[in-house]
């Protein structure tokens, strides 16, 4: 039904408007009795053969919602009850921010692919909490934290600290946002001597809490293979839990979309069908050169059950979707889950 009627129409639309539009829909049709129930009953496969255990967590099921999704965690109770395994809110600042001036979020529909350059708009780190405070306990829920755009390089760990200590208390894992092409400084925050210093930063402040939570590093698709070698030694030193990959894509090589639209629609990052292979190459890479000795959480082009094994069959233990919820529907959480019981 997702595909054929309310694709279309919603496609009819600007992104953006209607990303919040649904918010609206599922939130106000999920306060109706009995509708929380049908979503679980056409979504949700409860098995525990689906469950792993990661990092001192137990995920019901291994497929997830990235972030960028439920940027200000106000639909995660509602959105579990389409069968996913975790959520993962934000990206968060510590500040509320605009994010980048509008038109900035595009549909390739031809190449199943989406490119956005947001730019961390979010309504901070107060109003995050307000929200996950709410929290019913129905799945995991990871914290994506990033820093504010006009934040000076010298106080960019500042920033990923605030963040941290303040979510500590309602959040499962968190995940150190280092990779969005959409914000300023990139270049330092790739630096790996930055990341050592802000990864060890994080991991001090976590010694300070009564039980310690999981750290991830999310990067981008387009690393070399030095690059993955250099994350790959980064993990080993500084022991930190695992890594997600991947990011959004700079590339624009293989597209169906013609340089004119391309440069119409302008920079930001690519996500979706276009850059499914190279987040699998990255994951597969990261899996055989560390010999599996962490955990990698897939994400990047999956629109299809034979994708998600991929990645898995690649060295993911967890995937996540975004893209291809959008695309696909709220059917392929469940199209997903039960292609991995069938590969048991």
């Amino acid at each position: 039904m997702y595909k054929i009627l309310l694709r279309p129409l919603f496609f009819l639309f600007d992104p953006e408007t209607i990303h919040h539009f649904t918010f609206s829909l599922v939130k106000s049709t999920s306060k109706i009795p009995g509708v929380s129930f049908i979503f679980k009953w056409l979504y949700a496969v409860e098995d525990t053969r689906l469950q792993r255990q990661l990092f001192g967590l137990t995920f019901k099921n291994p497929v997830g919602l990235a972030a960028g999704f439920d940027k200000n965690a106000v639909l995660y109770n509602e959105l579990a009850n389409f069968g996913f395994g975790f959520i993962e809110i934000g990206t968060v600042t510590p500040k509320g921010q605009a994010g980048n001036p509008k038109k900035r979020l595009f549909r390739l529909k031809d190449d199943k692919g989406i490119i956005n350059r947001m730019g961390f708009n979010n309504e901070g780190l107060e109003a995050a909490i307000d929200q996950l405070k709410k929290n019913k306990g129905k799945l995991i829920i990871g914290g994506n934290i990033g820093k504010n755009t006009n934040t000076k390089p010298e106080d960019y760990t500042k920033d990923y600290l605030e963040c941290f200590n303040a979510l500590h208390p309602y959040v499962d894992y968190f995940v150190l946002n280092v990779s969005c092409p959409n914000v300023g400084s990139h270049a330092k925050l790739n630096d790996k001597d930055y990341l050592e210093e802000l990864i060890e930063a994080v991991q001090y402040a976590n010694k300070n809490f009564l039980k310690e939570k999981p750290i991830l590093l999310k990067i981008a698709p387009d690393l070399n293979s030095n690059q993955l070698d250099e994350i790959v030694q980064l993990v080993a030193d500084t022991k930190l839990d695992g890594v997600i990959a991947s990011n959004t894509s700079m590339d624009r090589s293989g597209l169906s979309a013609t340089k004119e639209q391309l440069e119409t629609i302008g920079n930001g990052g690519l996500s979706g069908l276009p850059i499914k292979d190279k987040s699998t190459k990255t994951i597969k890479y990261l899996s055989d050169k560390s010999n599996k000795s962490f955990t990698i959480i897939g994400v990047g082009g999956i629109h299809s059950a034979e994708d998600a094994l991929e990645k898995i069959e690649a060295g993911a233990d967890l995937v996540q979707i975004y893209t291809g919820f959008i695309y696909e529907g709220p059917g392929l959480i469940k199209k997903i889950n039960k292609a991995i019981l069938k590969k048991m």
